[in-house]
């Protein structure tokens, strides 16, 4: 029973980590099918771009880098979810949403240039959820079920479809959470969706 108890701890516990990071703030629109359409409150990234999709890891350390005191304030920031990285074969990008409590003016300088500090709008996404590793196909299939989903309801997809990844590598694959989203081109009132 020990056994057992100290094996669902482990597995668990990444999920309750999870449940301690600040996410970015949106409001539920409407719901297509799978597919959930959010508006988004104004935030702050730090973003970096990345030299291919294969870069992840690298771009990572630099965003890691940056909220761990690679600044020059050598200050910490706490760490959000989710990663995100665009889904741009050309030229892809990462970024971590920094911590709501902070204004653009209050962030440090990052040490290293090819980080920087970005103000992201009020925007209207459209995501799909999924859960297990974000291979390669899994994300493609997801994107193609995404953006059918959109053009099916007549709704534009803008700019460039995103990753978002929400868990700590470790993370057993079926709790793991993850999404392709899309900013889409839509006026809407937020509306208390059941």
């Amino acid at each position: 029973m020990k056994r057992l108890l100290a094996m669902l701890t482990l597995v668990l516990s990444p999920a309750a980590m999870a449940a301690d990071i600040e996410e970015p703030q949106w409001e539920l629109i409407d719901k297509l099918d799978a597919v959930e359409l959010r508006l988004y409150q104004p935030s702050i990234q730090a973003v970096t771009e990345l030299r291919s999709s294969a870069g992840t890891s690298a771009g990572f350390r630099r965003l890691a880098g940056y909220i761990f005191g690679g600044n020059e304030q050598a200050q910490s920031i706490a760490m959000t979810a989710p990663v995100q990285e665009t889904l741009d074969k050309g030229a892809p990008v990462m970024a971590f949403t920094l911590p709501a409590e902070y204004a653009l003016d209050e962030l440090p300088v990052p040490n290293d240039a090819r980080v920087s500090i970005v103000e992201v709008p009020e925007r209207t996404v459209a995501a799909v959820r999924f859960s297990g590793w974000a291979t390669g196909s899994k994300v493609a299939r997801m994107q193609k079920k995404l953006l059918a989903t959109l053009r099916s309801h007549g709704i534009q997809a803008v700019g460039i479809p995103v990753l978002n990844q929400y868990n700590p590598p470790w993370t057993v694959p079926f709790l793991r959470r993850n999404e392709v989203s899309v900013e889409i081109s839509m006026t809407v009132e937020v509306a208390a969706v059941q």
